[in-house]
């Protein structure tokens, strides 16, 4: 079996996960095409982490899943996260998993199953479960759509101001007294209405990545 190779970013995590466990610094990372947990040891030796220490850190970011991050206009308008179950849940533990995702997101949610594939949906916020050859994939996902709907909605204020005031600067269509001040307001409302939707969408990115990990922890915790 090929030895597992953890990618630039997963090595950061693990060496912040080991080190905070240590109360001690940041370890400085080697650029590669991803590291063997072999080698991260070695790593960790050189700067006082014990290869026990620096193998629990792998192992809870495995537990943890594979995040991602959907952007919009440079901001996370949606995070996710998927976890490699090595077994299958049977209906107690799926059970269980909904009333976790209830008590974590404060959401009543819905469920559904088709044949082997279940999911608990609350409006964007979607924890899918899935059958694989070893066991069961968790898809943890969900986006911004408020955000979204003001970002677009301002973006698309400022694409009319631009386009009315370029038309009047070329003569496309009649110039008005009031040119200059009507597109200062458009911009101004198309500016607050994109503000609106992206300033608060750093915050909520982490809390979603926070409770989507801490998810992902507790159903891949050993009985």
């Amino acid at each position: 079996m090929t030895e597992r190779r953890y990618s630039e970013t997963e090595v950061a995590e693990i060496f912040q996960r080991a080190s905070e466990a240590q109360q001690g610094g940041r370890v400085p990372l080697a650029a590669g095409q991803g590291m063997t947990l072999g080698a991260l040891q070695e790593i960790g030796r050189e700067v006082g982490l014990p290869p026990e220490l620096v193998a629990r850190a792998a192992q809870s970011l495995e537990r943890a899943g594979r995040p991602f991050t959907r952007r919009f206009a440079g901001l996370p308008i949606g995070v996710g996260r998927t976890v490699e179950l090595e077994r299958r849940l049977n209906d107690a533990e799926w059970e269980r998993l909904v009333v976790d995702l209830r008590d974590t997101f404060d959401a009543r949610g819905h469920l559904k199953q088709e044949g082997s594939f279940r999911q608990w949906t609350n409006g964007n916020l979607q924890a899918l479960l899935e059958p694989t050859e070893g066991g069961h994939r968790l898809r943890l996902r969900t986006t911004n759509g408020s955000a979204r709907a003001w970002m677009t909605g301002g973006l698309a204020i400022l694409g009319v101001g631009a386009v009315t005031l370029i038309s009047a600067l070329t003569g496309d269509v009649p110039r008005d007294a009031d040119m200059w001040s009507k597109f200062v307001s458009m911009a101004a409302l198309g500016a607050g209405a994109f503000g609106i939707g992206a300033i608060r969408l750093p915050g909520w990115a982490r809390l979603r990545r926070r409770q989507m990990e801490e998810v992902a922890a507790r159903v891949t915790a050993p009985e």
